[in-house]
Formats: C-alpha cells, structure tokens, sequence
C-alpha cells in the first residue's frame, strides 16, 4: 500500500461502487411516439418508455448527456439555461416525471455537470458582453488584445489553440468591446471565470437546484479545466506548421483546481449522498490524480482514465487524436491492469469504461466489428468491463455491440459533430480531391469520429431502428446494419437452441454475476496472468476473504488459441463461455479458445 494511505477504503461498500451506470445520449436514444414531437430528436419522454427496458438489462444509475437549454453547437454541452430544459427534449416536469419514475424502479438518474463554460447565449455571458464595466464582465476571463497584424487584424492575447479545432484560435474577438474572450472548446463555449467567488456560487446554486429535484449526482465535464493559469503565457511550439498550439499544461489541473474543487465537496457534495465522476483529460499521473479520487481526498468519487482511449495515437506532437497506430495486446492490459492496481493500492476507486458519446464504438476499436467477429468481439469486451473492479459505466448501444458506421457515408453530410466538421474541412484545406492525404482524413473520421457513437440507438429492424415515428426524419443518420443488429432481434434470440447468448443476452447475464460476486468483481484483488501473451489476456479476481476468487481468460486473435492454465492455480468449474451457454470445457490444465472467445471459471 502506497504510504500516503495507511488505512485503505477501497474495500468499504458503497452504493455508488456497485451501481451499473448506463449512459444516454439523449438526442440519439428514443424519440417518443405518443407526444406531438415526433420530430426525430429524441426526448426526455421516449427515455422515459425504456426505463422498464434498462432495468431489465441490469442498470441502476442513468446518466444523462446535456438536456439543458442550449443552440446545440456542440449537441448541448455548449449550456444557455442550466435550469430549464430544451424544448426538443421536454420540460421540467418531463425530468422531474423520469425522476420518480426511476425511483419506482428502484433506480436514480445522475445529470452531466458542464461548469467550466457556457454557451455565448446564457444570460450571463450576454451581461458580460454588454460593456467592459458590466457587473458580470467578470464572470468570463476577457483579454485585450495583444496587438494589430499588419492588416489591422486584433492578435489573440496568445497563442493556444482551440480543443476542438486546433487550426482555430482558443480566443474569440468582441468587437464591440474591442476585447477577447477565451473559449477552449468552440467560439460559442465561453470559460467561466473562477476565480471570481460569484461564479462559483452561482454553480453551487446549479447543483442544489438539480439535487434538490432528487438526481443522484453528476457526472463533470472536463472539471480539471476550471483553473487556469492566469498569466496566460504563448504555449510551446509543438507543431511549426500550425499558427496555434495546445495549451493544456496551463489550464490543466490549475493552481487553484484542488481549492476549488474542495469547496464544491464541503459546500455542496457533502451535504447528499451523491455518486461524483470526473471527466478529467490530460492528467495520467496517480499522484495528481489522487488528490482527486482518494478515499479521504473530499473531492470526487472517482474520475474517468483515457488511458485506453488513446491507445491508437500517434504520440509525438500535440493534439494526436487525428493519428493512428497499430497497437499490441500488452499495452492495453498493461493500462487496464496497471490502473486496477494503482488505484487499490493507493485506495482511489476506478470508472470503468469502454465508450461513451466522445469515443468512437469499443468493438471498432478493439476488437474486429466485421459481420464475422462484430458479436464474438462485443461479447468479449463485455466479459472485460464486468469483472473489473470500479464502478461500471455502459454507453447506449454497446450492449448490442453497436459498431462504427461504414467508410462509405461522405463527410459532408454525414458526419455531424463539431470536432469532425472542423477536421475535415482543415484536411480539405491542407489536401486536394483525390490525394493521399484527404482519403488518410476520412480514414481517420472513420476510425475515430465522435459521431459514430451518436448515431440512433437501433431499437428494431422497422424503419429508422424503431427510434422514431417513419414519416420522421432522424436528426442523424441510423447505421445501415439496423436490420441485423437491434435490440429486438437480440432479446428475441433463441439461445437455447442456438447453444448461445446474443450480444445483449450475455451482457444480461455478466452483469448480473457481477452484482452477485462484486466482492471479487467490484472491490476485489487484481492479479496479471501470463502478461507477455500477445494472444491471451488473463488474469484473476479474488474478494478481500478470499472466498470468491475467479480466473478471467480472453483469447483476442481471430484464429483458435490454446492456453496452459497455471499449475498454482484450481479451477474448480468453467462457468460460461462468450460463445456458448453450456460450460465451456472440462477441468484440465489447457484449454482451447476460439476466435475472440472468453471464458470465466471458479476457484474457489
């Protein structure tokens, strides 16, 4: 145990360490067919209808992606009301209705919390805007600019770059007042100015409002930004082609972040009893990351790792979400089992997660999404998520093994998120029609797009998925394989004359054993297998009384792999195979798995 925690907490049950959180996107899941709505946006309403649906999936928490009022540039984490909901996807009281209807059904709903910036169109940033000696100047952080370019052109007080359009200035002019305004994300996400104390007590006001309404806690986005440098210095170069650069060590986990996110726990989070999650990029350290997560850090619950998330890029400048490598099978059970490791030995407590609405489909990623591999790849995966310890988070549609939507669709059209448009049309830009570089572009879009994970959820084989009414039209396009790949079909199928669960049938069936064994499977020790295997991740779990203990075997290759289990270690009997109901195998010291096959067997 790490010296800085001499007693460990990681062990001590919580309701929040066990819950199964399933996240919606609310635009994509279900748009109501019994309102006057029916407009192809999905809505508070249509979640509502599924509720029954995800409690017999298993789920006990449901997250919910941005419902406030917002203009939708980037699909409502850009917030102009934290206290009123679009009307695409109701009102208040549709919220409030989805509440107690969740709470009949023994479940909560936990609400994203967007604080380190609004949208240009909250009522605060248009005060802000309207003179330099408005009383709400200083709730966003304005700059004069540092000087004219020879064409008379305002410079931006420095040169970072914006997140999500990196050939694109992190500052935008105002030119009423002759000032910048910083905006990381878009031109239209203002940055809230922390360091004024009225700023942090109108967001402690936001968050009793939605407590008060009876959500269970929150999930924050990017909360490690709310604390920048305020000397705003030019950030190195990193890439000399490029007039902007990433400015991230300057605003990540500020001076002031842990101050303030103290604050936020002792006057806000510790007066309920509330699950907390950190969206929190840039930061991989354990140690920094700790004085977030730790048992006794009075902080957050915990805090999502993209470790994994990022194992496809290419890391030697800058921004490199637009690369890609090849990877191997040690890496990432180098960084799935480092951080089961390091964060019971330094008694934090682990998100686990493979997607979520700003990560391309896990099965794409992963494994093998081809009609061959697609179903053995998303069962695979969900043998992984269920018997890791942490708190489980399951995006829409991965319970299907939804994958990316195919190479074929044109960025043009198809692809919707701001982060996508403003890399294709820089690509276009720096590449002509027809040239290597632009089809490496829209290989990249296809590979590593937000959007392939906020197309509509496929509910059925009827038109549009059965997300919404026919004569609708989707606000974005359904994947072309929804005749094949649909709720419906998968909770329909006939395993017990196939010999084997769907898709949705097994992760039914993990996620039950891990609420049944989450003495081994949530809080208990995690030991690597066999680490060097570039065939075969495995590893075994075992509860703090050593009377549950488990051994996890995946095979990650398309071709047939044998694997010498351990002469230390009993299987007493194989429990379940991805790829079949019945045991998969007699006790002996090898076993034979199949292409993208997981076996679970007991040793107690």
């Amino acid at each position: 145990m790490c010296t800085m925690c001499p007693k460990s907490h990681y062990s001590t049950p919580k309701w929040w360490k066990e819950a199964v959180v399933y996240q919606v996107y609310p635009a994509s899941f279900n748009c109501s067919t019994h309102t006057s709505k029916t407009n192809g946006w999905g809505d508070v309403t249509g979640i509502m209808d599924k509720v029954p649906y995800l409690k017999g999936l298993g789920v006990d928490i449901v997250w919910l992606s941005p419902i406030y009022t917002s203009p939708q540039i980037d699909m409502g984490y850009d917030i102009a009301d934290y206290k009123s909901i679009d009307p695409r996807y109701g009102s208040l009281s549709d919220v409030d209705l989805l509440i107690r209807t969740l709470r009949d059904h023994d479940m909560k709903l936990m609400m994203d919390l967007v604080v380190n910036h609004t949208s240009d169109q909250h009522s605060w940033f248009v005060e802000s805007a309207r003179s330099k000696d408005s009383p709400k100047r200083d709730w966003y952080i304005w700059r004069p600019a540092k000087g004219f370019d020879d064409d008379g052109n305002p410079v931006p007080p420095n040169n970072w770059a914006q997140i999500l359009g990196d050939a694109l200035s992190a500052w935008t002019w105002h030119e009423e007042t002759q000032e910048f305004y910083l905006t990381l994300h878009t031109s239209a996400q203002v940055e809230l100015n922390w360091e004024n104390p009225e700023v942090i007590v109108a967001v402690y006001d936001v968050m009793k409002f939605w407590l008060r309404r009876g959500v269970c806690g929150f999930r924050m986005d990017v909360i490690n930004l709310i604390s920048k440098d305020q000397s705003f210095p030019d950030a190195p170069i990193i890439d000399p082609s490029s007039k902007y650069q990433p400015g991230e060590q300057f605003y990540t986990n500020g001076p002031r972040f842990h101050e303030f996110m103290h604050g936020m726990y002792d006057n806000v989070l510790s007066k309920y009893d509330t699950i907390t999650v950190g969206e929190t990029p840039y930061v991989t350290d354990i140690e920094e990351i700790i004085k977030t997560v730790g048992s006794t850090a009075k902080e957050l619950n915990m805090a999502f790792n993209f470790d994994h998330m990022e194992i496809e890029d290419i890391k030697t400048k800058g921004d490199s979400k637009w690369s890609l490598r090849d990877w191997k099978l040690t890496e990432l059970k180098g960084i799935l089992s480092g951080w089961q490791k390091r964060m019971k030995q330094w008694d934090g407590w682990n998100a686990i997660f493979l997607e979520c609405h700003d990560q391309a489909r896990s099965v794409s990623r992963y494994t093998n999404d081809s009609d061959e591999f697609r179903e053995r790849g998303a069962k695979l995966l969900a043998l992984l998520e269920t018997t890791l310890g942490g708190t489980m988070f399951l995006y829409q549609g991965q319970e299907i093994g939804m994958r990316n939507f195919p190479f074929e669709w044109d960025p043009d059209t198809e692809y919707k998120d701001v982060e996508s448009v403003n890399f294709w049309n820089k690509s276009k830009e720096l590449h002509p029609v027809g040239t290597e570089g632009l089809a490496k572009a829209r290989t990249l879009l296809q590979k590593k797009a937000r959007d392939h994970a906020r197309t509509p959820m496929q509910w059925s084989a009827a038109p549009h998925a059965g997300f919404t009414v026919p004569d609708a039209t989707p606000w974005m396009r359904v994947n072309d394989d929804y005749k094949t790949v649909n709720v419906e079909t998968q909770m329909c199928f006939p395993w017990q004359s196939k010999g084997e669960l769907s898709v949705w049938q097994y992760w039914q069936q993990a996620i039950q054993h891990r609420k049944l064994y989450k003495d081994a499977f949530v809080y208990g020790g995690f030991e690597d297998l066999d680490y060097h295997n570039e065939k075969i991740f495995a590893y075994l779990r075992t509860s703090a009384d050593g009377k549950d203990s488990w051994l996890v075997v995946m095979n990650w290759t398309t071709s047939a792999v044998e694997w010498t289990v351990p002469s230390d270690i009993h299987v007493t009997r194989w429990v379940s195979s991805t790829l079949q109901t019945a045991p998969p195998v007699a006790i002996k010291s090898s076993i034979t798995l199949r292409a993208f096959e997981g076996v679970l067997g007991c040793c107690n």
